[in-house]
C-alpha cells in the first residue's frame, strides 16, 4: 500500500527563460569552439604533412644538384654505374631503373592475379568465419619486417628457385619479384576487397536475375564495377614495391649491370643507396650522386602514388 503519510516530491524549479537561452548560447559557443579546434588541428596536421614532403624533396634537389653541376645530366642516362673506377668515374642510372621496374612489375605479375583472386573471395564467396579468419591474416603479413622475407628469400625463395629452373644460385631478379609480391598482397587485397563489396547489390541481384551465373556476374559486372578501386590498389602495391630496400637488397644478388632476363641478377635503385650511402666520402660526386638516385626514386615513387590517389577520388565520387 502507499504511504499515505510520504511527502510528494519538491519538483525542480524551472530555470528563468532568460538564464535557459544564456546557458543555450553558452553550449553552442563551447561547441562552436571545439569544432574550430578540431579542423585547425586537422589543417595543422595536413599542412605539416604537406611541409615534410617538400621538405624532403628540396633536400634530395639541391644535395643532389652539385653532382648535375659536376658530372652533367647526361652522364647519368648512361648504363654504368662506376663511381669508384680508376680510369673514368660513371654514374650511370639507366641499369638500376631497369633493374627497379623489372623487379616491380615481375611483383605485379605475380601479385594482381592472386589479390584480386583473394579480394574477391573474401567479398563474395567467402563464408563470414572464413572472412574473419581470412582479414586479421593479412593484415598481420603487412606487418612482416621486410628484413625478414629477405632472410627467407635467401635461404627458402632462392634455393627452390635455382633447383627448379637448374641455376647456380636462386639470387635474382625472379626472387625479388616474388617477395616484392608477397608484400604487395596485403594492399592489393585490402583496398580491392572493399572496392568490390561496395558494388551496389541491386547490380548483382539485376544481372542474377538475367540469368547470369555468380561467376558471370562477377567478372562481368561487379569487377567492372569496382575497376577503378581496384587499379588503384594495383597502384598502391606497386609504389610499395618500387620503395621497398631490404628484401630486394638481400635476394637480387646486386649485380651492377643490365639485366636480360628475370634470372640475371640485379640491384635495384633503393639497394644502391642502402649499400652505398654509408661508405661514401661526404660531399664527393659519390656522394651527390646517391642523392640523385634518391631524387629519381622519390618521383617515381610520388608519380605512382599521386596516380592512385587520384584514381581513387574517382572512384569514390562515383560510388556516392
Amino acid at each position: 500500500m502507499p504511504n499515505l503519510n510520504s511527502k510528494p516530491p519538491t519538483p525542480t524549479p524551472a530555470l528563468p527563460p532568460q538564464r535557459g537561452r544564456v546557458r543555450e548560447r553558452g553550449v553552442r559557443r563551447w561547441r562552436r569552439l571545439q569544432d574550430r579546434l578540431i579542423f585547425r588541428f586537422f589543417q595543422i596536421n595536413g599542412v605539416i604533412s604537406i611541409l615534410i614532403l617538400l621538405g624532403i624533396f628540396f633536400l634530395l634537389l639541391s644535395d643532389g644538384f652539385p653532382a648535375v653541376k659536376n658530372l652533367g645530366l647526361s652522364g647519368f642516362f648512361s648504363m654504368i654505374w662506376n663511381p669508384t673506377s680508376f680510369v673514368k668515374e660513371t654514374y650511370g642510372l639507366g641499369a638500376m631503373i631497369i633493374s627497379t621496374l623489372m623487379v616491380t612489375f615481375g611483383a605485379m605479375f605475380i601479385a594482381v592475379p592472386i589479390g584480386l583472386g583473394c579480394a574477391a573471395y573474401l567479398a563474395e564467396v567467402a563464408p563470414g568465419w572464413v572472412r574473419e579468419t581470412l582479414k586479421p591474416v593479412i593484415e598481420i603479413l603487412a606487418g612482416i619486417p621486410s628484413v625478414v622475407l629477405g632472410f627467407l628469400g635467401i635461404v627458402v625463395v632462392g634455393p627452390a628457385i635455382a633447383s627448379l629452373f637448374h641455376l647456380p644460385n636462386g639470387l635474382n631478379a625472379l626472387n625479388g619479384s616474388i617477395l616484392l609480391a608477397v608484400m604487395s598482397l596485403p594492399t592489393i587485397i585490402s583496398i580491392s576487397e572493399d572496392a568490390i563489396s561496395s558494388v551496389p547489390r541491386n547490380y548483382k541481384e539485376a544481372s542474377l536475375a538475367l540469368g547470369a551465373t555468380r561467376w558471370q556476374t562477377l567478372i562481368k559486372v561487379v569487377v567492372p564495377s569496382a575497376l577503378s578501386g581496384i587499379i588503384a590498389s594495383v597502384m598502391l602495391g606497386m609504389g610499395r614495391a618500387i620503395g621497398e630496400t631490404m628484401s630486394v637488397l638481400m635476394a637480387t644478388g646486386n649485380a651492377l649491370k643490365t639485366p636480360h632476363h628475370f634470372f640475371d641478377s640485379v640491384r635495384t635503385m633503393t639497394a644502391t643507396i642502402a649499400i652505398e650511402l654509408g661508405e661514401v666520402p661526404f660531399g664527393s660526386d659519390h656522394y651527390h650522386g646517391l642523392f640523385v638516385v634518391g631524387f629519381i626514386l622519390f618521383l617515381m615513387t610520388f608519380v605512382v602514388n599521386l596516380i592512385a590517389d587520384i584514381v581513387l577520388n574517382r572512384y569514390q565520387e562515383v560510388d556516392r
